[in-house]
């Protein structure tokens, strides 16, 4: 099922996959500005659950108006608003990259709504991150789009040419939307995302939460280890064989350790 959330003078899309008796799986995608397209895999646990996906406002297929000032607190409503909307009651929340820190903050206000937490390749403070960045960056020699390049193909994808999904998130993806929240490049924080960190607050979350990242991943073991020490009872999951984006580079083992993951929190 597909629709439209009208809020705020735009329009938000949504894709429903599924109809399976179990809580619903809501997923936050990256960015911030990327869209829906690559988390096309967890589909797959559709027979299971309901899969929920959307394009944050701005990206993809949802639209913002013009005047739009952007905000971490626009998209917590946003995300509010959709689940309202859609009358969803207790979920389990996934969060990749941008949407790991949405999910966090979503979290740290709504605990007693989720089922568990899926924090995907993401961080809990902006200045680590950028500070991690940067030495990737600097471990790369050659012109500034010699490096970008090889920062992605190191870091953000490492199989070679890009499937479909990743293909149409670069296409519909909003740049804007990025520069807006976040700044020119990932070690460089200059949006409206500059200063965040969730790292005092970690401890208040006590629900069941898993962290995923890929062994060559922006978010590094560094970073990673910032949220299964603050996080109670946090645990983690590292892909070998893959960067920011495991969900495509290592799927199979990558569904299977959500599905693993939902289906224990449920059993208890």
């Amino acid at each position: 099922m597909e629709g439209w959330l009208d809020w705020r003078g735009g329009r938000t899309w949504y894709r429903i996959a599924g109809d399976g008796g179990r809580a619903p799986l809501v997923c936050l995608h990256g960015g911030p500005g990327s869209t829906h397209h690559y988390f096309a895999p967890l589909e797959r646990l559709a027979l299971e659950r309901p899969i929920v996906l959307y394009d944050q406002v701005g990206c993809g297929q949802s639209a913002a108006p013009e005047d739009t000032e952007w905000c971490l607190a626009l998209f917590l409503e946003e995300l509010d608003a959709l689940r309202a909307h859609l009358d969803l009651g207790r979920v389990h929340l996934l969060g990749t990259s941008w949407g790991g820190m949405l999910a966090l903050e979503h979290a740290l206000a709504r605990q007693d709504t989720l089922w568990s937490l899926t924090l995907s390749s993401t961080l809990a403070s902006a200045a680590e991150w950028a500070v991690e960045a940067k030495r990737l960056r600097d471990a790369i020699a050659g012109t500034d789009d010699e490096v970008a390049d090889e920062f992605d193909a190191r870091h953000f994808y490492r199989l070679g040419d890009e499937p479909t999904e990743l293909r149409l998130m670069r296409a519909e993806k909003a740049a804007s939307v990025y520069e807006a929240m976040w700044g020119p490049n990932e070690w460089t924080i200059t949006g409206a995302l500059d200063g965040w960190d969730v790292r005092p607050r970690l401890p208040e979350l006590t629900l069941p939460t898993l962290v995923l990242r890929g062994a060559h991943d922006l978010s590094t073991p560094a970073i990673s280890k910032t949220l299964t020490d603050g996080i109670p009872h946090a645990r983690e999951i590292v892909f070998a064989e893959s960067s920011h984006t495991p969900v495509l580079e290592e799927t199979d083992r990558y569904v299977d350790a959500v599905r693993t993951f939902l289906t224990l929190v449920e059993a208890r």
